[in-house]
């Protein structure tokens, strides 16, 4: 299941919404450029039972 979910950039203050999949495991951890200030974030991503996406963003 593909879906997007948001998070706050912790360097710029910005919400950035990411494109998210289940498929790859209910618990996900990567950095990702943040698309308005570019700088790197962590990302961490938990699934519920439901398949919703929460996203914790970590300045790296």
């Amino acid at each position: 299941m593909d879906e997007t979910a948001s998070y706050i950039c912790p360097n710029c203050g910005e919400s950035v919404t990411i494109s998210v999949d289940l498929s790859a495991g209910r618990q996900q951890k990567y950095v990702e450029d943040c698309v308005v200030c570019c700088r790197p974030n962590i990302l961490q991503i938990k699934f519920d039972p439901q398949g919703r996406a929460t996203v914790a963003a970590i300045p790296e």
